[in-house]
This record gives C-alpha cells, sequence and structure tokens, in this order.
C-alpha cells in the first residue's frame, strides 16, 4: 500500500529507495522525487506526434533506470506511462477533461462520493487523444511486462515483506 504519510518534499527516494512503496495503478506518481522533476518534463500527450516522443523518451528512461538497478526509478517512469495512457484516454472521452459533473473526491461522504461517480458526462470522441493514448498503453505494457522490471519489483516487495 502507498504510504502518503511520509514526508515526500524532503525525501529523496534514490537514497532511500527501502521507503518507497509501489502502490496501486500511479500512486504517487506525483510524490516521489528526485523521479517526479526528471520525468514529468518529458511526460506529454496533445498529439499523437507528441505521444510517440513522449513515450519513446519516458521508456528510454525507464530501460536507463533498469539498468542501474534503480526500481523507484523505474516503477515511476512505468506509473507516468500509465499516466499517460490514462489521461490521454480521459480526453478522448471527455474533450474538457472531466469524467464526473461533480468531483467525487469532494463530496462530504462516502455515499455522496458514491452517487457522483455515477454521474458521469457523456462521452465526446476525440481519435487524435484516443492514438495518444494508443501510444503511450503501448509503452505502459511494455514496461509492465519487462522481465527485469518484473525482476526488480519481486525483490522490491520481497524486501519490503521482511
Amino acid at each position: 500500500m502507498f504510504d502518503y504519510s511520509l514526508d515526500f518534499k524532503n525525501i529523496d527516494f534514490r537514497q532511500h529507495p527501502e521507503l518507497y512503496r509501489v502502490g496501486k495503478g500511479e500512486q504517487g506518481v506525483l510524490l516521489v522525487e528526485p523521479y517526479k522533476s526528471e520525468i514529468l518534463p518529458h511526460w506529454r500527450f496533445k498529439t499523437p506526434d507528441i505521444a510517440q516522443e513522449s513515450s519513446t523518451k519516458i521508456y528510454q528512461m525507464f530501460l536507463e533506470y533498469l539498468e542501474q538497478d534503480d526500481f523507484v526509478g523505474a516503477d515511476m517512469a512505468r506509473k507516468f506511462l500509465q499516466m499517460g495512457y490514462t489521461r490521454s484516454r480521459r480526453y478522448a472521452n471527455h474533450k474538457s477533461g472531466k469524467k464526473y459533473k461533480t468531483n467525487p473526491q469532494k463530496e462530504a461522504s462516502k455515499e455522496d462520493e458514491l452517487q457522483a461517480r455515477k454521474n458521469i458526462l457523456p462521452n465526446e470522441i476525440d481519435p487524435i487523444k484516443a492514438e495518444s493514448a494508443e501510444i503511450f498503453k503501448q509503452k505502459w505494457i511494455q514496461a509492465k511486462t519487462n522481465e527485469k522490471y518484473l525482476q526488480l519489483l519481486a525483490r522490491h516487495r520481497h524486501i519490503q515483506e521482511v
């Protein structure tokens, strides 16, 4: 489980990889330094050409982190690739980028949050963003199925359990 209680402003996860938790999906993608600052400037998906350049650069960074046995860096690059897919997919389906009529995370109660999640705005398909999403999806799948990444993931989880 991702630990949101850590002091992200002051922890260098390259120096302290033992503090890093993988979490689910993209958890922590905009928190974990120095990786966020290294990868975020390259993260773009406005057009398929931009998405291709971005995903290729981030995947190259992923491979470089793997070469250095830097699991946290590789996992963060994987998360940025995943986020490239999910965000461009969101914009492909909803031109405004907003999926819900109201923000479920700002609802006072769990019941209100669940109700807000049912109020999905109608889809407005954007084929350009859909193509960007597919570009990121391919790189994300390459990353999450990379054999060395899977080995480092297993090792990191084992160290967490001990």
